[in-house]
């Protein structure tokens, strides 16, 4: 079946054109953004965050053809999780979520997010925090508090701070998601030192890489993001069954009007090769890893 053509753009979403391949049923984008007006960026946060909200992420969902979808709560907010627990109370069971909290979290809290289809709490060591620096402390400390529970520890972190760090992420309790191809320079490819220990991490097996952010550091940019062909490649030949894709809407670390969302799912298509595992990083691994049913 072949989908109408679009008559407007998608906020923050350059282009009228679909994916070149149809997506399959429950579809998911396992990293993305929801800032509305109403909530208050934190004290910290210096920049003035863009609004996009569920309903314009809706329409990037029928433009795309994906169904599921994982909030991500953004640096913006601070620990405050407020935008994306309402983002996830409007888009239902069809969504799950990712939350920035500090290293003194309660049980309580946990159990307050998990109610409410958090599946994983985000550390980052790339964007300025509301409680300063993030350490490797907070990152074991985070981790032993989920020890147990079918939640997962999201890191964002420079190549090389995945490099010094592997022998800490090798011990988390817990399993470990990795944000945006763990922003390996797509020059250095496979060759890359940081290559290197995300290959030992995905061989252990507690390790997941999110198929994210390709333009970050690519220099060819799109709508092919051709240097990055042979970094996601080599992934997915090294570990298809512990990738997802996310599309990282609304794109802030880009300049505006600058990234279309379909070239970022035909770029998922060039890296996997073939229907079949596109698949598997759509739909079964993000059913697996964020709790979806199998069926909906």
């Amino acid at each position: 079946m072949t989908l109408p053509a679009l008559s407007r753009p998608v906020a923050h979403s350059v282009g009228l054109n679909r994916p070149a391949r149809q997506l399959p049923a429950l579809a998911c984008d396992a990293h993305m953004h929801i800032f509305a007006p109403e909530f208050a960026p934190s004290p910290h946060w210096k920049r003035t965050p863009p609004e996009a909200r569920v309903g314009d992420y809706r329409q990037l969902q029928q433009r795309l053809g994906t169904a599921r979808t994982v909030v991500v709560t953004p640096s913006t907010y601070g620990t405050d999780n407020a935008c994306t627990l309402d983002a996830l109370r409007q888009l239902g069971d069809s969504a799950r979520g990712v939350a920035v909290v500090d290293q003194d979290v309660s049980d309580a809290e946990l159990s307050r997010l998990d109610a409410q289809r958090v599946r994983g709490l985000r550390v980052n060591f790339v964007s300025p925090q509301s409680w300063g620096t993030t350490t490797q402390q907070m990152l074991v400390t985070l981790a032993h508090k989920l020890a147990g529970s079918p939640w997962h520890i999201q890191l964002f972190a420079h190549a090389d701070q995945i490099v010094a760090l592997a022998p800490v992420l090798r011990a988390l309790p817990v399993p470990l998601v990795i944000d945006h191809m763990g922003r390996i320079d797509p020059a250095e490819g496979p060759s890359a030192d940081a290559y290197g220990a995300l290959r030992t991490l995905l061989d252990a097996g507690n390790t997941w890489v999110k198929l994210s952010g390709a333009y970050m550091r690519s220099t060819v940019h799109g709508p092919t993001y051709a240097d990055t062909l042979p970094l996601g490649r080599a992934l997915v030949q090294a570990a298809p069954e512990r990738l997802v894709w996310g599309s990282d809407w609304p794109h802030t670390t880009e300049v505006p009007g600058t990234v279309n969302d379909a070239d970022l799912v035909d770029l998922l298509q060039h890296w996997t090769g073939s229907d079949a595992a596109m698949d598997l990083i759509l739909v079964d691994n993000p059913a697996r890893l964020y709790g979806f049913d199998a069926a909906a």
